[in-house]
């Protein structure tokens, strides 16, 4: 979820930028006109002609909204809209967010929780379909002007349209309407794609296959995030591989989810989600796991230096249930660069998680004896994420890490506060880099 808002907010960061300030009435009547002149043969053949029509049919997409834009305050509003009122006032909740929402005669105002208009949902539009007729109408235009004289300016209009679609995604995406989401991302890739603007949005198009997903549509899905690989877009280290893969599974596709799989970590190595579903494939398939194992041999015949290869052969081990093995891939991490944390993160981790798991154990079991085995067994893992978590912390240079680590080292210490001052004092320690944020 919150990949996919980080991808929105930069994408919307333009929405109404262009807003003209025009009555409803106002803006049908000048589409009408603009209609009755383009049905003129001798006014259909020049250029302004279509791109007026255009940019009528985009005012009156933006009448309900007139002047207002997102991020205004409630008291910007009031001098914005003037005697505009409200029919109603609620308080709602969109994606786990407090809103208030103002229902108007042709639209609906949500404010965050700063008192800042998040999002204006136009519930009665001045014209239907207004943007899909304002691209045909560009189209239209590019045809009457075979030397490009207005290029620039249909170029122009035509992103205006796709941003604007953009921020209907976003709309209905906050809604928690994934599917019209996805159809909107679609609407606003087309629009970049149209001549001659010819943009390939590769941001809208895995948005369009994100949401589709999201309601499992596969093979709607499918499309969008095959167009992705096919121009070279993989979005934050990989993530296009590991989302195909799951709609080739899910689609019965095995050996393609497969192959895309093992293409996306010859390509992302380090990807977490790649690896954990090549791990799970080749599990749940029954074939040989040392495939896992050349993937990775191969990567490090052209990486031989690069110490995150052996920290992602620990997480291989660590997830086929190899715990030596793993911490022997990432203590070898140090091996190949003294100053690389994430081996000594993971063994600690490992261990701690270990320690988890045979607490939870021993609360289960209900023999003295039994329990007490199991209890030591606790202590000593638990003990043994110490050394690890200590080395990551005395080798990294980001604080963020550090402090991360330092939660670890302070519930550790904590359990064995009362076996020794020394216990005592490192509990104090990292208890006050918590508590601070700020490493020592």
């Amino acid at each position: 979820m919150k990949r996919i808002l980080i991808v929105l907010a930069l994408a919307l960061s333009v929405q109404f930028a262009d807003a003209q300030t025009t009555s409803p009435a106002n803006a049908k009547k000048a589409v009408e006109t603009a209609e009755a002149a383009a049905q003129n043969p001798k006014k259909a053949v020049k250029v302004a002609t279509w791109t007026k029509l255009a940019e009528t049919y985009v005012n009156a997409y933006d009448a309900p909204t007139g002047s207002i834009v997102a991020g205004a305050t409630k008291q910007e509003l009031q001098f914005m809209m003037g005697n505009e009122k409200p029919v109603s006032v609620e308080e709602v909740v969109l994606g786990g967010q407090p809103y208030t929402k103002e229902v108007y005669e042709n639209k609906d105002l949500y404010f965050n929780a700063n008192g800042q208009l998040a999002i204006i949902d136009v519930t009665k539009p001045v014209y239907p379909d207004a943007l899909a007729k304002a691209i045909e109408a560009y189209k239209k235009a590019a045809e009457v002007d075979p030397k490009g004289s207005k290029t620039k300016d249909i170029n122009a209009g035509l992103e205006n349209v796709a941003n604007k679609y953009l921020n209907e995604a976003f709309n209905k995406y906050q809604f928690g309407d994934y599917k019209a989401a996805s159809e909107y991302f679609e609407k606003s890739a087309d629009a970049m794609a149209t001549a001659p603007l010819n943009k390939l949005d590769t941001t809208a198009v895995y948005n369009a296959g994100f949401t589709a997903w999201m309601v499992k549509d596969y093979p709607r899905a499918k499309s969008f995030f095959e167009k992705c690989l096919a121009n070279n877009y993989y979005y934050e280290g990989g993530e296009v591989f590991a989302k195909l893969a799951d709609v080739y599974t899910n689609l019965g596709e095995k050996d393609a989810a497969r192959d895309i799989l093992e293409k996306g970590f010859t390509t992302f190595p380090q990807s977490q989600s790649i690896l954990i579903g090549l791990i799970n494939w080749y599990m749940e398939s029954g074939q040989d796991t040392d495939r896992l194992f050349v993937l990775i041999n191969e990567a490090k015949k052209n990486e031989p230096d690069n110490a995150s290869l052996y920290y992602v052969e620990g997480n291989i081990y660590k997830e086929l249930g190899n715990n030596e093995e793993a911490v022997k891939a990432y203590y070898k991490c140090s091996e190949i660069n003294p100053n690389y944390e994430f081996g000594y993160i993971g063994a600690g981790i490992l261990y701690y998680n270990l320690a988890v798991e045979l607490q939870e154990k021993a609360a289960n079991e209900f023999d003295d004896k039994k329990y007490e085995v199991i209890v030591k067994e606790f202590e000593t893992a638990l003990k043994s994420a110490i050394e690890p978590f200590e080395k990551a912390y005395a080798v990294s240079k980001d604080n963020d890490i550090r402090v991360n680590v330092a939660e670890y080292l302070k519930n550790i210490y904590y359990r064995f506060s009362s076996d020794s001052q020394e216990y005592m004092d490192a509990y104090k320690k990292y208890n006050e880099v918590v508590k601070t944020g700020q490493a020592q």
